[in-house]
């Protein structure tokens, strides 16, 4: 019995150890880009990303299948390709969850120890980093052109993490514009359950879509229509019009 539980507390202790190396490979692929960044530019940081992670991924998934069992297909693991559709949506579904729900506790460790305001400058400042990556990553996957205008913007608003926990739509779509609203948000749903006034998100948002836009096409400008704390209908909780513009270079950030 002695041997038995000590066994299964070697096993907890091992389990624990793998999941906390987890945290920190991807830490250090974070920090990496992040040093590159500030250390050859912006750019150059991109590149190098592009080039890396490729490497990295079929490195990891090849010695995670030969491990634990399980085959690759063009470079996806088996076991998720063999997932019903509706499993495997689920599970994108949780992840995007759980994604949403690590960005509320980081703010929440900042609010605790230092206040609103500098959550909110916190929280926008990352914004200014992920909405970039998020549009670079939705490039890659679309395999989209360096200049794939409005229908390109359209397509990438699509796959965002937020596209997968929220509702959203697409309204006065001219050759030039479209407005791009959210019609049902996972974050201000909960809080007008709880009979809570909205989160004055329109600064991170600012941020957020603008550098979102620009990395997709740095033409596209934009312009908030609406967002919390401005009023707005209750058919939607934030509004955004994108513009295609003039010429000039992609922006980095």
């Amino acid at each position: 019995m002695a041997q038995e539980e000590n066994r299964d507390a070697e096993a907890r202790e091992e389990a624990r150890l793998v999941v906390d190396f987890i945290h920190r490979l991807a830490m250090h692929h974070a920090m990496w880009f992040e040093r590159v960044r500030e250390s050859l530019g912006p750019e150059e940081a991109w590149k190098a990303l592009g080039e890396a992670w490729g490497k990295s991924l079929g490195i990891q998934t090849q010695r995670l299948g030969k491990t634990l069992g399980f085959e690759l297909a063009d470079g996806i693991p088996k076991p998720l390709l063999d997932l019903p559709p509706a499993k495997l949506r689920a599970l994108r579904e949780a992840i995007a969850a759980n994604w949403l729900a690590t960005d509320g506790v980081w703010f929440q460790a900042v609010e605790g120890a230092r206040g609103m305001e500098a959550a909110k400058a916190c929280n926008d400042a990352c914004w200014a980093r992920f909405s970039p990556f998020e549009a670079w990553s939705i490039r890659r996957l679309l395999g989209l052109p360096e200049r794939p205008g409005l229908e390109g913007l359209r397509k990438a608003l699509g796959l965002r993490l937020y596209a997968t926990l929220n509702r959203q739509s697409f309204a006065e779509e001219t050759p030039s514009s479209l407005v791009f609203r959210m019609d049902d948000c996972r974050v201000q749903s909960a809080r007008k359950r709880k009979n809570l006034p909205d989160y004055p998100c329109k600064s991170g948002g600012l941020v957020e879509y603008a550098s979102f836009a620009e990395a997709i096409d740095p033409r596209i400008r934009t312009e908030c229509v609406g967002c919390p704390p401005d009023a707005h209908p209750a058919e939607w909780y934030c509004a955004w019009k994108f513009t295609l513009g003039g010429g000039g270079e992609r922006a980095v950030f």
